[in-house]
């Protein structure tokens, strides 16, 4: 099994991506428009990740046919597309759970991701026919790209890395790299080892908390050139999995693109996450008159307690009145919250939006 290996450079983009983790971890977002970018990026990851296998929709093709009706018939680009996008949705419940890797939930994986397909492409590959060998052929030369592990062996290797995943005191980022390697490596499967072994590795940094809430796709940065993605992932090895691939001499070759592709992608999420906040505060705001405007940012800055509208009232110099109106705006806009006693307003403090995303609406209040 691939080993570990920690250098300089892995360790650069580790503590990078750690950074982002943490960055992302102080931006905060309401659970409408969390929900909108999760589903656009589990679209984008199920457009990249089928795209890598040679899936010729467009993005924009992937868009209109995962919100189409489940129930029209659909060509097998199509399908494929649906099927990662639905194979997304179950890791995502497994994941709240943080279900341990297990045989069954990489059997489930690839079950989700060839659903249509015949029954001998479902579950782990068995033995060949006499005479014919089990290879991942050129579609142009109809050579041998890459010839995986015989079948007998796909269990206890996927034991193996089970165990691994389960005991090891590596880094979740590491460990994420290695998963993704040796299930394409083993190749356990007639159809769909790429997208398993994307797929799964993608779960074992969401349940270790590198998911980024599940905004951005990892699966764009591998699509993005698809022949370095190869080329990582087979080191300049020989073709036989026995000749080096099951136990690499350079393993950091893999990682170190593994991480550089998570420290991008981990840049992006971030991007999003901040102008998404930002975007939201600016769009709350603008239903706002420009006094109304004045008196929030001045609450921002003044009040991190509960206040009284007579309070308010003879600090920035305007009747009771006044004040009570602009705050029961500011309340119905989810800015400031009334604490009532006896069924009456007693006084007011900021909402817990407001507190969350004060960043950005002192910028958009400017």
């Amino acid at each position: 099994m691939i080993k570990a290996v920690l250098t300089n450079e892995t360790l650069k983009y580790v503590a990078e991506i750690e950074k982002n983790r943490f960055r992302v971890s102080n931006v905060k977002i309401s659970r409408n428009v969390a929900t909108k970018l999760r589903k656009n990026s589990k679209k984008k990851s199920s457009y990249a990740s089928n795209k890598i296998e040679g899936n010729p929709l467009t993005e924009k093709q992937v868009d209109e046919v995962i919100d189409r009706d489940d129930r029209k018939h659909f060509l097998k680009p199509e399908q494929e597309v649906r099927n990662y996008f639905l194979a997304l949705n179950y890791l995502e419940e497994k994941a709240k759970k943080k279900e341990n890797l297990s045989k069954k939930l990489i059997l489930d994986v690839q079950k989700h991701v060839v659903k249509g397909a015949s029954k001998e492409k479902i579950d782990l590959r068995g033995p060949m026919p006499p005479g014919i060998l089990f290879a991942v052929y050129d579609s142009q030369t109809g050579t041998p790209d890459y010839i995986p592990p015989e079948s007998s062996e796909i269990p206890g290797l996927l034991n193996e890395l089970i165990e691994y995943v389960n005991t090891t005191d590596d880094h979740p980022l590491i460990v994420a790299a290695l998963v993704h390697y040796q299930l394409a490596t083993i190749h356990p499967f007639e159809d769909g080892n790429g997208r398993t072994a994307r797929l799964i590795s993608g779960y074992i940094l969401d349940i270790n908390g590198y998911g980024f809430n599940g905004v951005g796709s990892l699966e764009e940065y591998f699509a993005y050139d698809v022949d370095e993605y190869y080329e990582s992932l087979q080191m300049g090895l020989p073709t036989l999995y026995y000749s080096g691939r099951n136990e690499p001499p350079h393993p950091e070759i893999w990682i170190n693109y593994f991480l550089r592709m998570v420290q991008l992608y981990s840049n992006k999420v971030c991007e999003l996450s901040e102008s998404s906040s930002y975007e939201e505060a600016e769009g709350s705001v603008s239903y706002l008159k420009e006094k109304e405007k004045e008196l929030l940012s001045f609450l921002i800055k003044r009040y991190r307690r509960e206040f009284t509208p007579i309070e308010v009232s003879k600090e920035i110099g305007v009747t009771n009145k006044t004040v009570v109106n602009r705050l029961s705006v500011l309340a119905k806009n989810g800015f400031v919250e009334p604490i009532i006693v006896n069924e009456r307003v007693r006084s007011y403090k900021l909402s817990d939006f407001t507190k969350n995303h004060e960043k950005e609406l002192k910028k958009a209040l400017q």
